[in-house]
């Protein structure tokens, strides 16, 4: 079983662009600016001879009394207990503070072997943090991640003694034991699913709710969440990734560099998801940035689940209200199915997350070509494509084009001239026939060539004088 490493510092001090490096990704948000992290992130380490796990936390100051802060420190607290080893992240430019200080002494109780990362080292001499023997964790050892110099050197000090094969530590709690080698299982497919919405809509709350633990930090403070931060769960037996996200807001009030950042790590994760769960607020009604959001969902083709959360909050009036807002603006998405939840009291998650394994089922569905052109031919015989002057469109056989979304071709003969509204009581057709509820559906036509027709470079036959 693999180590498991976390990084534990003050903010800013460089502990995400570490963690890139180590893992060889861009999975942590980095900006110059403190206090970006605030979840656990994890990644597999490839750094050394020893592969490892590696868990990212946030800024740690043991004596905070913020509410936001106190949630980052449980948050890191957690990470602490299921490591192997502590890597103690220091900015060697700013020296030793007390904060340092205070941090140095809580992960001296905790047990575990700790290393002394001295960051942004890079063209130091090697008496360059001297001053962190004072805390008596060991020599530091002096780093820069961000131009990658002295990582295999760190990794190698800590985790000297570990092999590929080392086990657990029997100290290690036994929930911090089954999450890490949930973790590290391995699976292969894992269904990949981005809660999506505005601020402050309860997406964290949502998923802490269905893993069972306070793996997020969720707060009342809108854009808690700044990072996409992913999380194994196991549901009926079936692997998925949940996916929490930065609150999308509208483009005009998205000011900060930071937020920008957080809105693209939102849009790529609903890129590379397989399925989003649109998440609404009952209590502030249906606005418009919903639908911009399910635009964009729908516009990259992703299988689309809606929650409605905080449904316990309102009354029957405001129930009414929420479902007319529902119909009047998200009337393009009635095939999706729809949840009433709360993801703080738990009601109405275990049908929500059946229908997102429904939708995942949808979206990959295989569809034969004789049974597609069956359908083809029973939706022209219930109802004719309309004319189109003199022209009557001609649908002659069907195949399926690809998945997620699942696409239909359609061939035949003037197919340019099918209008948009034929081609939506084409897709109800195909979707009502094969059950493909939660995903969008795309037809294409494609006009069968006329073989009468001179091909180009070639004479006519018969010219004509």
């Amino acid at each position: 079983m693999k180590p498991v490493v976390a990084l534990i510092g003050r903010t800013n001090v460089g502990k995400s662009t570490l963690f890139n490096r180590l893992t060889g990704s861009r999975a942590a948000l980095v900006a110059d600016f403190p206090g970006l992290t605030r979840d656990r992130q994890y990644g597999d380490g490839d750094v050394g001879s020893v592969p490892f796990l590696a868990i990212d936390t946030g800024g740690f100051d043991p004596d905070a009394s913020d509410a936001l802060q106190r949630a980052v420190n449980e948050q890191t607290e957690t990470a602490i207990a299921e490591s192997d080893v502590l890597l103690f992240v220091v900015d060697v430019r700013a020296g030793l503070t007390a904060q340092d200080a205070r941090i140095a002494q809580r992960l001296r109780t905790s047990g575990r072997p700790i290393v002394v990362a001295a960051n942004k080292a890079e063209g130091l001499g090697a008496h360059a943090g001297d001053e962190f023997h004072e805390v008596g964790l060991g020599a530091p050892c002096l780093i820069s991640a961000a131009h990658r110099q002295g990582l295999v050197e760190l990794m190698e000090t800590a985790l000297a003694g570990f092999s590929e094969k080392a086990g657990l530590p029997s100290d290690l709690p036994a929930v911090a034991r089954s999450a890490k080698a949930g973790a590290l299982s391995g699976a292969s497919v894992r269904t990949r699913v981005a809660i999506a919405g505005r601020p402050n809509v309860g997406k964290s709350t949502l998923i802490n709710t269905l893993i069972g633990e306070q793996r997020l930090v969720a707060s009342e403070q809108p854009g808690t969440t700044r990072d996409a931060i992913e999380v194994e769960f196991e549901f009926g037996g079936g692997p998925f990734v949940l996916i929490d996200t930065a609150g999308l807001r509208r483009k005009g009030r998205v000011f900060e560099t930071v937020e920008k950042f957080s809105v693209v790590k939102t849009l790529q994760a609903i890129d590379q998801c397989n399925v989003v769960v649109l998440l609404l607020d009952a209590s502030g009604g249906i606005a418009e940035q919903d639908a911009h959001i399910a635009g964009y969902v729908l516009e990259r083709g992703r299988a689309l689940v809606i929650g409605v959360n905080k449904w316990d909050a309102v009354g029957a009036d405001e129930r009414e209200r929420v479902k007319r807002e529902m119909r009047r603006k998200l009337h393009f998405l009635d095939w999706a199915s729809l949840h009433f939840i709360s993801g703080l009291r738990g009601t109405g998650l275990k049908s929500l997350m059946r229908s997102v394994a429904a939708a995942e089922q949808a979206a990959f569905r295989r569809l034969p070509t004789p049974r597609l052109t069956r359908a083809l031919i029973a939706a022209v015989q219930r109802q004719e494509p309309p004319r189109a002057g003199n022209w009557r469109p001609k649908l002659r056989y069907a195949h399926q084009g690809g998945t997620n979304p699942p696409v239909i071709v359609i061939h035949g003969s003037s197919l340019n001239r099918v209008p948009d509204s034929y081609r939506r009581y084409l897709e109800g057709w195909f979707r009502d026939t094969f059950e493909l509820r939660g995903t969008p559906l795309r037809i294409e036509f494609r006009n069968a060539a006329n073989p009468y027709a001179p091909r180009a470079g070639k004479r006519a036959a018969f010219p004509v004088d």
